[in-house]
């Protein structure tokens, strides 16, 4: 009996983000510069908080953990991308663009339900202060850390499966610079409606939520704030602050590609550009320079070891 999926094409042929050489050029020593900068500074901010024992609060435990997953969404893309643009033929296989798919929805979901628990953990530590020792322990910190991971996990194999089971049995060239839902689901040989919506409700539908789920919670953090006379007011502020704009820069680009019918627009290369490369590595290090515990920490341990 044959498989339902009867995929015959073995490899896709990425069209890269644009065809001109000279913005080609450009992007890659902007890029290259970019990674080989940034990069270290995520690395940086995990040794810090592993490293000082004064950064044992829940909030320094995830703030390392969203510096993790960033680093490891950047090394999807990014160094392959940065490879194509010094290449004639850009060519990944089915295969790989299968397991590209997969970890980037499996560390861009987990990133999201990430500051889903940062968001609760500011809500806790500024509207139920009192509570805060007991409910966010390490025992319910790992528990939370461990379900934003399976939950990364759930929703990329779900991905997964769906692209697995349609057939690609002629067109191969894939116009991104990566493999990504919209642009594969494109090339079946086959009806894609059904699958579409089923994506859009899991990866568009889920996302847009969440955003709005998360704004919401802020807001009602800020209200409770502006409505106190706690003496960390202006910590507070600052802290839920950085973490709307982080949310800004995670979920703005992921709406507009997954919450839309799978057409083709002019900026789709663009945002995804911003969303899958640059914006993950600038997350953490515009928490860090908001932050003046974590500025502090790094510079002792910068210190410390250029002296020794």
């Amino acid at each position: 009996m044959e498989a339902e999926n009867s995929t015959v094409v073995k490899e896709f042929i990425l069209l890269g983000l644009t065809q001109s050489r000279n913005i080609q050029l450009l992007v890659f020593v902007l890029v290259l510069i970019f990674y080989f900068i940034i990069l270290p500074g995520n690395f940086l901010i995990i040794l810090t908080i592993r490293t000082d024992p004064g950064l044992t609060a829940p909030l320094y435990f995830f703030l390392g953990n969203l510096a993790f997953l960033d680093a490891s969404y950047s090394f999807i893309v990014a160094p392959r991308m940065l490879v194509d643009f010094l290449s004639e033929k850009k060519v990944i296989s089915y295969r790989g663009c299968i397991t590209q798919l997969f970890f980037l929805h499996f560390l861009g979901g987990g990133e999201g339900l990430l500051l889903v628990v940062m968001a609760f953990d500011r809500y806790i530590a500024i509207c139920r202060p009192l509570h805060y020792s007991t409910v966010m322990n390490p025992r319910a910190c790992y528990a939370l850390l461990l379900a934003l991971w399976l939950g990364g996990f759930v929703h990329s194999i779900i991905q997964v499966a769906l692209i697995l089971r349609l057939p690609f049995c002629g067109p191969n060239r894939l116009d991104n610079f990566f493999c990504d839902v919209p642009q594969v689901i494109k090339l079946a040989c086959t009806d894609t409606f059904v699958v579409e919506l089923l994506m859009v409700f899991n990866s568009g539908l889920l996302t847009l939520l969440c955003f709005l789920g998360l704004l919401s919670s802020y807001a009602v953090i800020l209200c409770h704030v502006h409505g106190s006379a706690c003496e960390g007011k202006s910590k507070a502020v600052s802290t839920c602050t950085t973490h709307v704009m982080i949310i800004l820069l995670m979920f703005g680009p992921a709406i507009f590609i997954y919450t839309r019918p799978f057409r083709a627009l002019p900026a789709d290369k663009v945002v995804s550009f911003f969303h899958t490369v640059i914006f993950p590595l600038l997350n953490p290090v515009i928490y860090t320079l908001r932050n003046q515990e974590v500025k502090t920490s790094m510079r002792r341990l910068l210190s410390r070891h250029v002296v020794c």
